[in-house]
């Protein structure tokens, strides 16, 4: 499996995905989840061309098994959209895409990830405490958070709980160094 950013022949196969992990939803009696159409074509290629799309790729048929998209939301990199088709599915497929999200935005300088999901849904928020993320409190939630949580409770989502997570990430030794800091061996 590896992971890599998506190509543009691939978007209609994201569709694809989401659809089908949408159905695990039907069996716990959200089915107004798993009926919930994908974000359209346009929208998909949106986040490709500007390279918060990837997929997690076969390694032997290099076809998509799962993707991830992000937005910026106050500074920190948020995850718009994670699906892992549910025959790929429990194979680390989905933790892969959200770590390889987190080593490029700390890369990046980025602070943190951050999510919004269903708080009780065994595949989303306990999944997603597993992958280090943790429930923000209500003072914790950013502008953009609210933002984002206000157009889901627009979509009909708060039907059921929901929470907004974060995972902080690590600062690199080059972020360190761009802040101004120095260490022994530069003093030297």
């Amino acid at each position: 499996m590896r992971i890599r950013a998506v190509r543009e022949a691939e978007l209609p196969v994201l569709q694809d995905i989401e659809r089908a992990a949408g159905e695990w939803f039907r069996g716990i009696g959200m089915p107004e989840i798993a009926e919930d159409e994908p974000l359209p074509l346009d929208v998909l290629a949106g986040y490709r061309q500007a390279g918060r799309a990837w997929v997690a790729a076969d390694a032997a048929a290099d076809a998509a098994v799962g993707y991830l998209i992000a937005d910026v939301v106050d500074g920190n990199l948020h995850v718009e959209q994670v699906s892992v088709h549910p025959g790929c599915a429990r194979r680390g497929v989905g933790r892969r895409l959200l770590d390889h999200l987190a080593e490029h935005a700390a890369a990046d300088g980025v602070p943190a990830l951050t999510l919004t999901t269903f708080a009780d849904v065994p595949w989303n928020g306990p999944y997603y405490r597993r992958c280090g993320f943790v429930v923000l409190d209500d003072g914790e939630i950013t502008p953009g958070l609210r933002a984002v949580r206000e157009r889901e409770a627009a979509h009909g989502l708060d039907r059921w709980p929901r929470v907004c997570m974060r995972r902080m990430l690590p600062r690199t030794s080059r972020q360190f160094l761009r802040s101004g800091h120095t260490t022994q061996s530069s003093q030297m």
